[in-house]
């Protein structure tokens, strides 16, 4: 299965080293005819009032919003699950969200950059702990009907996912671990992306 990895900003080399653990092959995402030729996707971390610009430069918002609603699988981690929720509640007034995962986020909502930490979470389907690093991450205040919560710190969802979309507040791919990214393919495979 061809993944891509959105490459515009943030750590999407260590998404791409996941995503190469896990089974699949990394494809980096800068241009629209690149993103025709994956299976999923995943949108990392990094800045999202940046990547929601860079995603309208390089005329990509157009192409991944058709690609989304067909139903490609995608992975959003941080600035990723801002960028995929319906609503964000503190975004700047240009910045546009792709509306694919019923959430309402607010962005920065643990804090500043001082202010971030890392937990081990019981997560739902997967055994033992995920060590969860949580870098100025995006705070989920709505969850809608359709979305399953997948963890929680302190009673906040920090992984959820809705049909074939899985997002999370915070960095999978930053602690060696693949068994996010290894789910996301198991349901990408499950749902028939990867098969033609």
């Amino acid at each position: 299965m061809k993944v891509g990895v959105l490459a515009l900003q943030g750590a999407f080399a260590s998404h791409a080293a996941m995503l190469d653990e896990a089974g699949a092959t990394p494809v980096e995402v800068r241009r629209a005819d690149e993103l025709s030729g994956v299976d999923a996707l995943v949108m990392p971390g990094g800045e999202s009032t940046t990547m929601s610009m860079l995603l309208d430069i390089t005329e990509l918002r157009e192409p991944l919003a058709d690609r989304l609603a067909d139903g490609m699988p995608v992975l959003g981690t941080c600035a990723g699950m801002i960028l995929l929720a319906v609503e964000v509640l503190d975004g700047r007034s240009d910045q546009r969200s792709l509306g694919v995962v019923d959430l309402d986020v607010r962005r920065n909502g643990y804090g500043r950059q001082v202010d971030s930490f890392e937990t081990d979470l019981e997560v739902d389907g997967l055994e033992g702990t995920f060590h969860g690093v949580f870098i100025r991450a995006p705070l989920v205040e709505r969850v809608g009907p359709a979305v399953e919560v997948l963890a929680e710190v302190e009673g906040r969802p920090v992984l959820c996912r809705q049909g074939n979309v899985l997002v999370s507040a915070f960095h999978p791919e930053l602690v060696g671990d693949a068994r996010i990214h290894r789910r996301f393919l198991e349901a990408a495979f499950a749902s028939g992306a990867g098969t033609t």
